[in-house]
């Protein structure tokens, strides 16, 4: 298997209620979106939004668990002002913050939110990195 990350897909609740919290944060659903799902490219990685359960089906799962997942999406800024703009705007969408911006122990500024559908966000800004023009993000040489 090579070393890369194709597609994240989330299971959502109500799939036009989230795209609608992702549009309103700015984001832009590709034409090949449809009723059952929806596309966002992201640097060079498609993000999607697909039913809790007909994903859940797909993979032969249950559609619910308890707690917390295990996993937590990244959205890393150029500077570290915008944490605090980037979880001002997910609140706004409707969002909820799990925490408010703060130093972090390695260095960076971080908080965190969660979407409609309890899929947890981290927002940071690391000054050992680098964000292309595509918005990819890369650890700097130096």
């Amino acid at each position: 298997m090579e070393q890369r990350v194709s597609f994240i897909t989330l299971g959502v609740a109500d799939l036009p209620r989230a795209r609608e919290f992702y549009e309103t944060l700015g984001w832009r659903a590709l034409p090949q979106s449809n009723e059952t799902v929806a596309f966002f490219q992201c640097g060079g990685i498609v993000f999607a939004l697909f039913g809790r359960q007909s994903l859940a089906e797909d993979a032969n799962v249950a559609p619910y668990g308890e707690g917390f997942s295990g996993i937590a999406l990244a959205h890393n800024v150029r500077e570290k002002e915008e944490v605090d703009a980037v979880l001002a705007e997910a609140e706004a969408a409707g969002g909820r913050i799990l925490k408010r911006g703060e130093d972090a122990f390695w260095g960076g500024y971080t908080g965190y939110f969660s979407d409609l559908d309890n899929h947890v966000w981290e927002v940071a800004w690391n000054p050992g990195g680098v964000i292309g023009e595509d918005g990819s993000f890369h650890f700097s040489s130096e």
